[in-house]
């Protein structure tokens, strides 16, 4: 949401180059293989961040766009609050497991709508399946796509503490839903109840 709204008040750009810092490539697990010290555009990170849950990528756009990870992180609060997110607060860009970081599924929800409408082109990048970067491909971790009809979005996540979690988003019959789904088991199971939930 951040890194669209900055691109749409021209505050950075989609051709901007990024220089990748040590701080973005040591998030683990690296799942876009940044190397520190490289200048990618911020189109790339944004969609390595989107597609494949970047965490490198998250921090380098995270850096990009907030001036600093820390100032970044602030940003983040401060515009969850506006969209009534009041159950959430973030410590990091990428969601990795942090102390005191929180959100609920209606928070994720709250925040995927607003997404959505404010940003409805962001589905271009959120319903692409597959993802080359560095002449390496990898798959969104979103199984619905392709699978369920009518969905093109939104966004997976893992952590250990929280289980497999999914937001989802589709339209059939000119309506859109959304639909969270966290602390599944499995991807499996996160996949079978985003399915039930948006049918």
């Amino acid at each position: 949401y951040l890194a669209f709204e900055a691109i749409e008040e021209g505050r950075v750009h989609w051709s901007d180059g990024v220089r990748i810092s040590q701080n973005a490539v040591s998030a683990k697990p690296v799942r876009m293989g940044l190397k520190a010290d490289t200048v990618v555009p911020l189109q790339e990170l944004i969609y390595g961040t989107a597609i494949v849950s970047g965490n490198d990528a998250a921090i380098a756009v995270a850096e990009h766009v907030g001036g600093s990870e820390e100032n970044f992180v602030r940003m983040m609060n401060i515009k969850a609050k506006q969209l009534g997110m009041w159950n959430s607060n973030f410590v990091n860009p990428n969601g990795l497991p942090a102390a005191g970081q929180v959100t609920t599924a209606k928070d994720i929800l709250k925040l995927s709508v607003a997404y959505l409408q404010r940003f409805p082109r962001c589905l271009e990048i959120h319903s692409q399946q597959k993802f080359t970067y560095n002449n390496r491909t990898r798959s969104n971790a979103n199984r619905l796509l392709g699978a369920c009809p009518g969905v093109d979005g939104l966004k997976t996540g893992f952590v250990n503490a929280s289980g497999y979690n999914l937001a989802a988003t589709g339209t059939r019959g000119g309506r859109r839903l959304v639909a969270v789904v966290l602390g599944a088991t499995s991807p499996g199971l996160r996949k079978t109840e985003t399915t039930r939930l948006l049918e």
